[in-house]
């Protein structure tokens, strides 16, 4: 089984900063991607930032400049860092991770509980 589990979110002023972690762990022979979708009420599920195996990084252009994502290979865990932020980030935020869990396996999507960011004065 894998699991992803995600810590970091919480209740933030405009203009402030936070940073999310999602460590994968289970069965897992490779990693293709890990990434950051949000859903906010009301609204579908988007991609926030994801990152591929080969350094391919793509953003949401509504974050880009202000949200980093990185990923430790080593632990299997997924950061984001949210700058600036701002009351329209506010939403459950889900990592996602593309993954084998065999070397022969297709790769399989995986999605963590998510995390709560609010982001209000």
């Amino acid at each position: 089984q894998v699991q992803l589990v995600e810590s970091g979110g919480g209740l933030v002023q405009p203009g402030g900063s936070l940073r999310l972690s999602c460590a994968a762990s289970g069965t897992i022979s490779s990693i293709a991607s890990m990434g950051w979708y949000r859903q906010a009420p009301e609204k579908q599920r988007e991609l926030v930032a994801a990152m591929f195996t080969g350094g391919t990084i793509n953003y949401a252009d509504s974050v880009k400049g202000r949200f980093t994502i990185s990923r430790d290979n080593a632990k299997n865990t997924v950061y984001l860092q949210m700058n600036s932020l701002k009351p329209e980030d506010t939403a459950v935020y889900y990592c996602n991770a593309g993954l084998r869990v065999t070397p022969w396996s297709r790769i399989s999507t995986y999605w963590g509980q998510g995390t709560q960011v609010t982001v209000s004065s």
